[in-house]
């Protein structure tokens, strides 16, 4: 796959600023949209756009193909003439407050969604319909599925009766008469949620700006997937999980991480010719015009945690059968417009598989200041170019915290490394836009960059600790901060490394 050279913003619609709990998919959007545009930048990469659940992490969301109703738009509902004011419930909210999110939207949507069918004109019934037509291998699934866990107060599907766990054809033909208007609802939150993000797709397209999707390799046990095709998974005969996703010690955790996740069945997605992973990746570059898979080096070998395990390093390697995986794909989409998580534990094996199909991998410029054979470090970054440079991700400190608590040898490495080149460094308060122009200046055809960065922002603008379960994802921008003179700014910086489209 051939990038252009260019860069791009890493930014969460949940961190959108405004007077609601949570960012959404309206005005703000699309005033970050307008600032992408005069900033120069060509990208703007989003994480997974699925329904969250408890810990609200994007990463572990009610489905696969779902989009999250907390980030439809209040305001578009009310101009539609379905929702007759959209109020705030109170704030102003520095940071999402998840707590308050769940207690607000669901009411705020049911009562848009009786103003839909009391006054809703023709068009707009005929493009629900449509839309439940052509989604339909999953959204009957995942309506039913949320239908069914409001029924059961929130709890999973492993704990509802067995005849609705195990998904016995005639309590699912009840639940589907009982619950029909329920489920109706789900059905429409979902048109709205795409409805809405496909007309901000469309407004980026116009501002000569295209989106980076995010896609979890893995799925939450509590998912509509895993309910409706428990065959895909390694699950034993009570649909209890023979082992677990995670990660063995790293960077971030001395005991690797848990993920919980249920490991797929290979050899049963082999069989049915990868169809499910198709679906999945076809529907995906509906919403992205690129998708960066997350783990990308599970494809090749996953760690499997025996369920039960209190930690991730009792695990051991699986053999995946990625090549297959991707030529399938491949023969079917015609094309891989996916960026590769390459981070972590990376063999000979898996960077093979990723050349094999051309996938950039990514480069994390906050991993590289140990030495000068480290590959993180711009003059080892592939000749060709074909990579992804980040000064750091959701996953990391920005890059003035990360800064802040590095060691004195990185930061002595550091300032080596940049007087080197001629970059200017003189304390923390400069790392973010240092490392942003050390990131510009590299071969790697595509730099992003987390909000955070420009507006130089330390650890208490952090978006994911991850071996913390709880108060992650809640960071919002101060909307006051993102204005012509950062756009400016970013903008001459880009453009002195020649990542500016011009005309």
């Amino acid at each position: 796959m051939e990038l252009p050279r260019s860069y791009g913003l890493l930014l969460h619609p949940t961190s959108f600023p405004g007077p609601y709990p949570i960012g959404n998919l309206g005005a703000e959007a699309r005033r970050f949209l307008r600032w992408l545009e005069l900033a120069g930048a060509r990208w703007w990469q989003v994480l997974p756009l699925g329904p969250t659940g408890f810990g609200d992490s994007p990463y572990q969301a009610f489905s696969a193909f779902a989009g999250n109703p907390y980030l439809i738009d209040p305001e578009s509902l009310a101009a539609r003439g379905w929702l007759r004011r959209a109020d705030p419930p109170g704030g102003p909210y520095e940071r999402v407050d998840y707590g308050l999110v769940y207690r607000w939207a669901w009411p705020m949507l049911r009562e848009a969604y009786a103003g839909f069918r009391e006054r809703a004109d023709a068009e707009g019934r005929r493009a629900l319909a449509a839309f439940e037509r052509e989604h339909a291998h999953w959204l009957e699934d995942y309506a039913l599925f949320r239908a069914l866990k409001d029924e059961h107060g929130g709890a999973p599907w492993w704990r509802w009766s067995d005849p609705l766990k195990y998904r016995d054809p005639a309590a699912l033909a009840a639940a589907r008469e009982r619950l029909a208007e329920a489920a109706a609802f789900h059905r429409w939150t979902q048109w709205v949620f795409f409805d809405q993000w496909r007309a901000l797709l469309a407004e980026a397209h116009r501002r000569g700006v295209q989106v980076i999707g995010d896609m979890p390799i893995f799925v939450a046990r509590d998912s509509a997937d895993v309910w409706a095709h428990p065959e895909l998974f390694q699950l034993d005969e009570h649909l209890e999980p023979v082992v677990v996703a995670g990660v063995p010690p790293d960077y971030f955790s001395p005991t690797g991480q848990l993920w919980g996740n249920p490991l797929y069945d290979w050899e049963v997605l082999e069989r049915t010719g990868f169809a499910w992973w198709v679906q999945r990746v076809r529907h995906a570059l509906k919403l992205a015009d690129l998708v960066r898979i997350d783990h990308f080096r599970g494809f090749e070998a996953y760690w499997a945690v025996p369920a039960g395990a209190p930690t991730a390093e009792r695990g051991h390697w699986e053999k995946a059968p990625g090549e297959a995986l991707f030529r399938k794909i491949l023969d079917e989409l015609g094309s891989l417009p996916i960026l590769a998580e390459d981070l972590g534990v990376i063999t000979p094996e898996v960077e093979a598989l990723r050349d094999r199909f051309g996938l950039p991998g990514m480069k994390v410029l906050q991993f590289a200041f140990t030495g000068e054979d480290n590959p993180f470090l711009p003059h080892n970054y592939p000749e060709s170019g074909n990579c992804v440079v980040y000064t750091g991700t959701h996953d990391n400190d920005t890059t003035r915290g990360w800064c802040e608590h590095a060691s004195p040898a990185e930061i002595a490495f550091l300032r080596r490394y940049l007087e080197e080149r001629g970059l200017a460094f003189g304390s923390c308060e400069d790392a973010p836009w240092a490392l942003m122009e050390l990131a510009l200046a590299s071969r790697c055809r595509l730099a992003v960059f987390p909000l955070q960065d420009p507006l130089a922002l330390g650890s208490e603008a952090r978006m994911n600790y991850p071996s913390r379960a709880e108060g992650n994802w809640s960071w919002r921008y101060p909307a006051a901060r993102l204005d012509g003179a950062l756009a400016g700014r970013m903008r001459d910086l880009a453009e002195r490394y020649d990542r500016v489209r011009r005309g």
